[in-house]
């Protein structure tokens, strides 16, 4: 027997013959008459020893296949002490303070669990050669429609949407802006050049990551902003989310010296369509999914109007589009 095999069994014995109080005060009579037989089995072969106990337990008294079976025993122990402690006693999850009992199935719908943040299937329909992580991408989203109906160029806009990203690198983010607006954001080896398709986001040098931001950012504006005219009267636009896709139908219905906006959106799932500007709005709203409409009187056809899409389940904020009617 090695001096690995002797010590262990030294420790299971001890441990079994001495007994710990605290389990063995704790444990059900079951338990403890599971545990009393093999504490009769030991005083039997002391018995037989001449009642000389130090040799029963020592290494030298029992064989080497007996220990797998001393390990079984009280592994059995410990495991139905353990399930007895946590039956008694069940843990709790982080954010409870007491015991909750929790509905089998959720009757409303509206309350089951849905994706924290639905907008982002809209980066598959980017042209990017490489994917921005979705916080990444949210922050652009978010900063994008804070900036569409503003009165900003286009330089600035993609400026500010992405500077908080790279706080301590503002000249490259203004050279590479430039760039951007001058260069078809399809040819993306003349801003950087980016590494294979089989590389992440993580691997990108600082002034990659800025181009690449700097595209999706120029495109998120443009899938966001829509012009409509008497010439060109009627735009489509599309989203992808997380519920399916979001179908928007801009029109600018004119006629003599009367316009109208109307939009027509048929939407994956429940929601609301809003439509503002010119100290007026309108809303419409379907709780199955579907096709809504919202039309508004255009008296200053100037003026840039806003599209909120509201998803339930979606996301808590809306997605905004700027409607810019032109004479």
């Amino acid at each position: 027997m090695n001096s690995d095999s002797e010590s262990l069994q030294n420790q299971l014995l001890a441990w079994l013959i001495a007994g710990d109080n605290a389990l063995t005060n704790g444990l059900s009579s079951e338990n403890c008459e599971e545990i009393n037989g093999v504490e009769n089995t030991i005083e039997a072969a002391a018995s037989q020893n001449g009642g000389d106990f130090e040799s029963v337990w020592t290494p030298q008294s029992f064989k080497l296949g007996e220990i797998p079976t001393v390990q079984e025993r009280f592994q059995t122990v410990l495991k139905r002490r353990l399930q007895t402690q946590i039956q008694k006693n069940p843990p709790l999850f982080p954010w409870e303070t007491q015991l909750i009992d929790y509905p089998d199935y959720v009757d409303n719908p509206s309350l089951g669990i849905v994706p924290g943040w639905g907008w982002a299937g809209q980066q598959s329909k980017l042209n990017l050669p490489i994917s921005l992580p979705e916080k990444v991408f949210q922050h652009l989203l978010e900063r994008c429609q804070a900036l569409v109906a503003s009165s900003l160029p286009l330089g600035a806009k993609l400026v500010q949407a992405v500077e908080s990203l790279f706080p301590d690198d503002s000249q490259a983010l203004n050279d590479l802006a430039g760039l951007v607006l001058r260069s078809p954001y399809r040819s993306v080896a003349a801003l950087e050049k980016m590494p294979s398709l089989e590389s992440g986001y993580s691997d990108l040098q600082i002034r990659q990551k800025i181009a690449l931001s700097l595209l999706a950012a120029k495109q998120l504006l443009e899938n966001l902003s829509v012009t409509v005219s008497a010439e060109n009267p009627l735009a489509l636009k599309e989203w992808q989310t997380s519920a399916g896709l979001v179908n928007l139908k801009i029109e600018f219905l004119t006629w003599g010296n009367h316009s109208n906006l109307r939009v027509e959106a048929q939407l994956p799932t429940q929601g609301v369509l809003k439509l503002q500007g010119n100290n007026s709005q309108t809303t419409s709203q379907t709780s199955v999914g579907g096709c809504v409409s919202v039309e508004l009187c255009c008296t200053q056809p100037s003026q840039t109007y806003t599209l909120e899409v509201d998803l339930k389940g979606i996301d808590q904020q809306p997605l905004v589009f700027a409607i810019a009617p032109i004479v």
